[in-house]
């Protein structure tokens, strides 16, 4: 016998949280941008009475940031979905990942970044009544959805407020979001967002 690591299923797990849904609970989803969220929109809403959280402060260039959001608001006003956000502090982030700047992608300066963004929606969440809190991360075929619902379901029940699970890749996810920014003629950026995706031989280009 193979040995190895095992891995949820973490679609299968979110089908099972929201085939016990008695009603349709209120969940704060971070998102990373507007592409990523809307599949992820799509999806949730016919269950949830979803608010966007737009909350990412590894994001570099400030205008970089800025484009996004303009980006996030015209998928929400497409799904007719709210908008929470925090304003640009990129010091935030780079507090949380010194010493991790030559980390490759992927890396726990990634772990990081995901604690950092996850922990703040699951206390915005608590703070201002939602039911659930969960992420667009899953949807990209460059983020483990392994180690992502590893960490929500660790703030989840630092907490007491419940994590949606999610691996929004399923379903071709990712495929439909390429569909979705094409009907919509959305802006798609060409790295994750932090100064070190941008980086080439550990250069800032």
């Amino acid at each position: 016998m193979k040995s190895g690591i095992y891995k949820h299923n973490y679609d299968i797990l979110m089908q099972q949280q929201i085939n016990g849904l008695k009603n349709k609970p209120k969940i704060l989803l971070h998102s990373c941008c507007g592409p990523c969220s809307s599949t992820c929109i799509e999806r949730l809403k016919p269950y949830f009475d979803v608010t966007v959280f737009y909350y990412n402060p590894n994001i570099y260039p400030k205008e970089e940031f800025i484009k996004r959001l303009e980006t996030q608001n015209k998928v929400l006003s497409y799904f007719d979905v709210d908008l929470k956000y925090l304003e640009y502090n990129e010091e935030e982030y780079l507090s949380k990942v010194q010493g991790l700047e030559l980390e490759k992608e992927g890396g726990e300066r990634c772990k990081k970044c995901f604690y950092l963004r996850l922990k703040k929606t699951a206390e915005f969440a608590k703070q201002n009544g939602y039911d659930y809190f969960g992420t667009t991360l899953t949807v990209s075929s460059h983020k483990d959805e392994q180690i992502i619902n590893k960490i929500g379901e660790e703030i989840s029940n630092q907490l007491n407020i419940p994590f949606l699970y999610s691996d929004f890749k399923k379903h071709d996810g990712y495929k439909r979001s390429i569909e979705l920014s094409k009907q919509l003629n959305l802006y798609r950026q060409n790295y994750c967002g932090c100064r070190f995706s941008l980086r080439r031989d550990f250069e800032i280009r």
